[in-house]
């Protein structure tokens, strides 16, 4: 492994470990960052599958009290149970289209100018929402219903076009129906879960054939990387939705989407054949 290689390997490590749980489209900004760097095609499929394990990861740690809890108590706690079932509602719609549709996703809409509009129209969106009046029905996770865990998975579907984000579309969905942020924010973490490593287990299969031996220590570098960085995010994220809004990645995706549009509508950057 070269100096360069390991340099891409930690940079995009960075970039998945501190996006992926932010409302800011962790899989737009691996698409743009690898493009720049020159690590795309079909490497690229291979390692964004690991990297995002590592994410995943940090989240379960994080998480692990929980986890451990509701485990423990399928078997006598209603709570429990109810939670469970929540989760799997909420991760059946994306199982559905994601098995249907994701080729002609990857080969479409896999590109910084859809991007650049997704992070926008996102932003946008995630503004209205913040800037509407937000009556609060559920305080936490655990007085979700199971018609909310099935709507906040349907809006996870949008995620499917790079630059919505996953996290964001679950997030401000929660917002919308009447979830509180820490609400919001700790259900799109778990939902994370199955989802993610549902998608890296199907990809991993799809794209068996291209994973080298070779690759080995670029890809276990991302991933420690991803996990570093993503525990830390995932902390932040926490802290701050105690005393803030999300504004300020809405304007922060605006901004973005709307660098990289005037990159490519002024020529500083040929993204035309730009494909991760």
């Amino acid at each position: 492994m070269d100096v360069w290689t390991a340099a891409q390997s930690i940079i995009l490590g960075i970039v998945e470990g501190l996006t992926e749980f932010l409302p800011i489209s962790s899989t737009g900004h691996q698409i743009v960052v690898a493009d720049l760097l020159g690590f795309g095609g079909e490497r690229f499929k291979a390692f964004n599958i690991i990297i995002q394990l590592g994410a995943i990861l940090a989240v379960v740690w994080e998480f692990r009290r929980k986890i451990f809890d509701v485990v423990g108590g399928l078997a006598t706690e209603p709570k429990a149970r109810r939670f469970t079932v929540n989760l799997m509602l909420a991760f059946f719609p994306a199982v559905v289209l994601g098995v249907a549709f994701s080729d002609q996703i990857q080969e479409y809409l896999f590109n910084p100018i859809t991007v650049a509009l997704a992070l926008v129209i996102g932003g946008v969106i995630m503004l209205w929402a913040e800037q509407r009046e937000h009556v609060v029905r559920v305080e936490h996770v655990d007085a979700m219903r199971w018609s909310d865990a099935l709507k906040i998975g349907c809006c996870q579907c949008l995620a499917m076009i790079p630059g919505t984000s996953r996290s964001g579309s679950t997030i401000i969905g929660g917002l919308l129906f009447g979830l509180s942020r820490q609400a919001a924010t700790e259900f799109s973490f778990f939902l994370a879960m199955p989802t993610m490593v549902g998608a890296a287990f199907y990809s991993g299969f799809k794209y068996r054939h291209l994973f080298q031996a070779s690759d080995v220590p670029v890809f276990a570098l991302g991933f420690v990387v991803s996990f570093i960085f993503a525990m830390i995010a995932v902390r932040a994220l926490l802290r701050f939705i105690a005393n803030h809004s999300y504004a300020v990645f809405a304007w922060y995706r605006i901004a973005f989407g709307l660098l990289i549009l005037a990159t490519w509508a002024f020529g500083w950057v040929d993204w035309s054949s730009a494909q991760a």
